[in-house]
């Protein structure tokens, strides 16, 4: 589909609209074969669980640029496959960056974010002076002990405060004319749908906030695929689409990087004996992921892989090269965005990465 002929799955009919906006990466790798490992490893690019996620880097060095929001809001999706593999907060959490860097995960429904709802009977004022008192007392022991969490407790109390304000009316669609919903779907107007997400991901980017990841699970095809793969491409086919043509209209894809894969590949050859109920393995050799606006040259492939799609051909890229052409197109030098923790320099790409 496309000027550009890139040859794109059946599956995914409203990714043939969008061909020509996005880099298809053909050639990514990965060491990790197992989902918790590599997925830790495309977050925070170590398999280990502990370091700083992608997010919280890119908060980290470049700052916030919402008053109202945090600078990383993470959305999940329903999940409607019993046998999906779970997800840790850890994977958006901060490791060993302050904690005011680590993502702030919105839900579905009437209260998107917990604790955030004053107690009944609570007033505005009466609200406000128990935060002005808070931060009083956390500034005097800030003060005893130099500790500088203290000062991430304050900013989380104040940021909380002016989220009870912003977050109902981010999360308020009624204003959103049919057009919207055309475009991303009926999905959108159900909470927690990955069109809703989709939808909501708009929204967070008009507010500047920095850094926003979705997640969607059910993708661990080992048995079924007939009939488990065409249902799931089908729940995030539009909705993913429809960002990258939302972003475009609106004049914000050119500032807005789309990233869209998983944490690996899968087998070419069928996994099990059953030819109406195979699966695919783990296969980390190889695999597609594709990027879309900030920067990104739209309507090209980069990189092959071989006849039998086992090995890559040309043009690998790890996953430390994609990290740090992430930071490149965010405007830092993935070598220089660097934190000392317990006598080293730690960063996103450790001593791996090139652009």
């Amino acid at each position: 589909p496309g000027q550009s002929g890139t040859q794109i799955s059946d599956p995914l009919p409203w990714h043939h609209k969008i061909v020509d906006e996005m880099c298809l990466i053909r050639s990514m790798h990965t060491e990790a074969i197992n989902h918790d490992p590599a997925i830790t490893f495309f977050q925070t690019g170590h398999q280990q669980p502990g370091r700083p996620s992608l997010g919280a880097w890119a908060s980290y060095g470049l700052g916030s640029a919402s008053k109202d929001l945090p600078a990383f809001v993470v959305l999940h999706s329903k999940c409607t496959d019993p046998q999906a593999q779970p997800l840790y907060a850890r994977l958006w959490g901060s490791g060993f960056l302050p904690s005011n860097h680590q993502g702030v995960k919105f839900r579905s429904g009437t209260n998107p974010v917990l604790y955030l709802n004053d107690p009944t009977g609570d007033t505005p004022q009466g609200r406000r002076q128990l935060l002005d008192s808070l931060a009083e007392l956390n500034t005097l022991r800030r003060e005893d002990t130099g500790n500088p969490e203290i000062d991430t407790r304050i900013a989380a109390y104040e940021m909380a405060h002016r989220m009870q304000m912003s977050v109902p009316a981010l999360t308020d669609l009624s204003k959103e004319p049919t057009s919207t919903f055309k475009l991303y779907g009926e999905d959108a107007r159900i909470p927690g749908t990955h069109a809703a997400n989709c939808l909501l991901a708009r929204r967070l980017a008009e507010r500047d906030v920095r850094f926003i990841q979705l997640y969607h699970r059910g993708w661990d095809h080992h048995s079924n695929i007939p009939t488990r793969h065409p249902k799931i491409t089908k729940e995030t086919d539009q909705g993913s689409a429809a960002l990258v043509l939302d972003l475009k209209e609106r004049g914000l894809l050119d500032d807005t990087l789309i990233i869209w894969g998983g944490e690996f590949g899968r087998t070419v050859y069928r996994q099990g004996g059953n030819a109406k109920a195979y699966g695919r393995d783990h296969h980390p050799r190889c695999f597609s992921l594709w990027l879309a606006g900030g920067g990104i040259k739209g309507g090209i492939t980069h990189g092959e892989t071989d006849d039998w799609c086992y090995n890559i051909a040309q043009d690998p890229v790890h996953v430390h090269d994609l990290n740090a052409t992430i930071l490149h197109l965010l405007g830092i030098n993935h070598e220089k965005l660097t934190y000392r923790y317990q006598g080293r320099d730690y960063r996103l790409t450790d001593v791996h990465g090139k652009v």
